[in-house]
């Protein structure tokens, strides 16, 4: 019948995609959230201040001023050689030995990451205000002198509460108003046990089918869980990101099956009914009118068979008998409610690549539109940009505005991209306030054109923004890479695009920075 190629089968596994798609973003965002915290701790620890015992004072200095900048670090603290606290963050615990903690222990030789754990010796003097149990990732460094004689160690604790707040920032424009039952649950490596996730499940183990390899190649599934129920379930893990080496945290979305399918099973039913009533139709009327009404039935045959395999064509309406000539009108009406229901099909379709919150196309969109794009290049003797951009002070706008004044402005953004940008370009919002930028260039090595349409971006992302809730200003990071000088494949192409994205944030922010040329192999 007329049905789109796109069958349900088909949109059942992009939803679970999406799904997939989800935890491999929240995952990633975990990776580089703990890189940059990582890369921190490494840079103070080369700084002389801390590495001679004679500063203490400018060093006790440094780390306020490091606490104040990075809330995050809910404690950080300088130990000499026997692991005596000499500085600290709110000079907590200074004169205190944390030579028996694993902060300390672990990173007398190299560079610790310790997993999510109860705060112990800092329980009861950290501020709490929530009254929930502290909870800490470990990151610490060894130091050594110019000699190269080790003098102490940079012990910190970073708060695992900056997890909900990315997890709080993937999933808040898909929530709205709870409709999608969207949850989302952080499993330490070593034993499964919930990290984060619905408060029922902290603390315990995650017992999943499949999950450590489902995980490992980002993949989906029905799965029925501990509670009775099937859940439409996303796996994804996280591998580290460039010197980070990651702890291996693993990301389980989950949303209820009747939720995530509702819409693509009523369409279904409706298609089957549809289909069994024609199919009555035809069988009942062809066996009452089959000696007087073959010409006309035989016209209205052709018609549907032509129909069934795709082709465009109408019913006819036959006129001179009666019963023929209501036949003929009803199946054309069918026709008409089937032509409409897989057009819903396709809006559907549409809407399950478009970001709820802008309209922009969303990550699901990505690979099918870049190989679009690199076959149109190829074809024209072409270039492409891919462009991944980073708000810098959304979250401020989120803290003090609300969330509300937070999703108009990327709405805005969204706006401004799309209008700064040209018709062949492409615009997409990958969650949270990321987004990338595919521009086709006229020829390839175009990055003089590429750039200017770059600081064209960050120029109108940097204007005003207004809000019921008040007025606001931010700015944007930018990398970029080049299709083909800098390589051919998408996915290496978005790496580095992102990998500059970062260095334009290390730089300062509010800037553009486009990644190198890969050298060949061989030279």
């Amino acid at each position: 019948m007329l049905i789109s190629q796109r069958t349900s089968q088909e949109l059942r596994k992009e939803i679970g995609g999406n799904l997939s798609g989800l935890a491999f973003q929240m995952s990633d965002k975990l990776d580089h959230y703990m890189w940059s915290r990582y890369n921190e701790i490494l840079m103070l620890s080369t700084l002389n201040v801390l590495r001679d015992y004679e500063q203490v004072d400018e060093a006790q200095h440094l780390l306020d001023e490091l606490s104040h900048d990075i809330p995050s670090f809910s404690w950080v603290g300088l130990t000499d050689a026997a692991g005596n606290v000499m500085a600290s963050t709110g000079e907590i615990l200074v004169g205190a030995s944390i030579a028996a903690r694993p902060v300390y222990l672990e990173a007398l030789e190299k560079p610790f990451i310790g997993d999510v754990h109860d705060a112990v010796l800092l329980a009861k003097l950290l501020p709490n205000p929530t009254g929930e149990p502290l909870k800490f990732v470990d990151v610490s460094a060894p130091l050594f002198n110019d000699a190269g004689e080790f003098t102490g160690v940079l012990a910190a604790h970073l708060s695992w509460r900056w997890s909900m707040e990315i997890r709080d920032s993937v999933f808040r424009s898909l929530q709205g108003d709870g409709s999608h039952a969207i949850e989302a649950f952080v499993l330490s490596a070593h034993d499964d046990v919930v990290l984060l996730g619905p408060e029922a499940w902290i603390g315990k183990e995650l017992p999943l089918d499949g999950l450590h390899e489902r995980s490992e190649i980002g993949d989906w599934e029905v799965q029925k869980w501990p509670d009775g129920k099937s859940y439409l379930t996303g796996f994804a893990v996280g591998k580290g990101y460039q010197n980070y080496p990651g702890l291996g945290w693993r990301v389980v979305v989950r949303q209820p099956v009747d939720v995530a399918f509702a819409a693509v099973n009523k369409l279904v039913v409706d298609i089957a009914l549809t289909g069994v009533l024609l199919t009555v139709i035809f069988a009942g009327l062809g066996w009452l009118l089959a000696g007087r009404v073959a010409g006309p039935l035989s016209r209205i045959s052709a018609a549907a068979d032509r129909l069934r395999f795709g082709e465009k064509a109408e019913i006819p309406i036959s006129r001179g008998i009666k019963d023929i000539e209501v036949l003929s009108s009803s199946l054309r009406g069918l026709v008409v409610a089937l032509t409409e229901t897989e057009s819903q099909l396709v809006r559907m379709e549409d809407r399950a690549h478009r970001d709820k919150l802008t309209g922009l196309l969303n990550r699901s969109a990505l690979d099918t539109n870049i190989a679009a794009s690199i076959h149109r290049a190829e074809e024209l003797d072409g270039g492409l940009a891919f462009l991944y951009l980073d708000l810098d002070g959304f979250k401020g706008v989120n803290d003090t505005l609300g969330h509300a004044a937070g999703d108009e402005l990327l709405r805005q953004v969204g706006q401004r991209l799309t209008a700064a940008v040209r018709g062949q370009d492409l615009v997409f919002r990958m969650g949270g306030d990321e987004f990338v930028v595919i521009l086709a260039l006229p020829e390839r090595g175009s990055l003089l054109e590429a750039k200017e349409i770059a600081h064209r971006l960050l120029v109108n992302l940097r204007k005003p923004y207004y809000m019921a809730e008040g007025g606001a200003s931010i700015g944007c990071s930018i990398g970029g890479a080049l299709w083909p000088e800098h390589g051919r494949d998408a996915e290496l192409l978005l790496r580095l695009a992102d990998e500059a994205l970062y260095e334009s944030k290390s730089n300062g922010k509010n800037t553009l920075t486009f990644a190198t040329p890969v050298p060949a192999k061989g030279k």
